[in-house]
């Protein structure tokens, strides 16, 4: 490569940087739709955390996250990582892709399991609109699914049957 050329690199953006315009910027990914719900598998709780778009939650801080499960310590903590997009359509917003990935963490050790692959994967699956809910615990799908109902039951009504169906509902 060239002394002074830049290399064009893969960005992530908050809004169209083209503004409609084709040109530069082109095929960038935007996230702006796009929210980290952890579901808490001890607790039976389900929260948002921003910080998961970077790694940075706080249930990934101060944490070594290993490729095998089996190297993590005894007594690890079991959470789901659900990427969830809205989308909109002539009714009003909707879940339009929901994708869940398993993580364990034990605080304690500061080790845990995750695939980063898998998480990355099924980020761009949420982000294509696709639901993968069906592996999780019946009890984590129930927790998730209310969460997504108190947060705005017009979009849950609007939602995929999909969806309903493979969360229990």
């Amino acid at each position: 490569m060239e002394q002074g050329k830049k290399k064009l690199e893969f960005n992530i953006i908050k809004n169209d940087p083209t503004d409609g315009h084709r040109g530069f910027g082109i095929g960038s990914l935007s996230l702006e739709n796009v929210s980290p719900v952890f579901v808490d598998v001890e607790e039976g709780n389900a929260f948002v955390d921003i910080g998961a778009m970077h790694a940075r939650s706080a249930v990934e801080k101060r944490v070594k996250f290993l490729p095998n499960r089996e190297e993590v310590p005894e007594g690890a903590k079991a959470y789901w990582l659900v990427w969830v997009t809205i989308d909109r359509k002539e009714d009003g917003h909707y879940y339009a892709g929901v994708t869940a990935c398993e993580m364990t963490v034990n605080k304690e050790a500061r080790r845990g399991y995750k695939s980063l692959p898998e998480h990355v994967n099924r980020l761009d699956k949420s982000l294509k609109r696709h639901i993968i809910v069906d592996h999780m615990d019946e009890k984590s799908k129930k927790v998730l699914a209310q969460f997504l109902k108190n947060h705005d039951e017009k979009m849950w009504d609007l939602s995929s049957e999909k969806l309903k169906k493979d969360l229990g509902e």
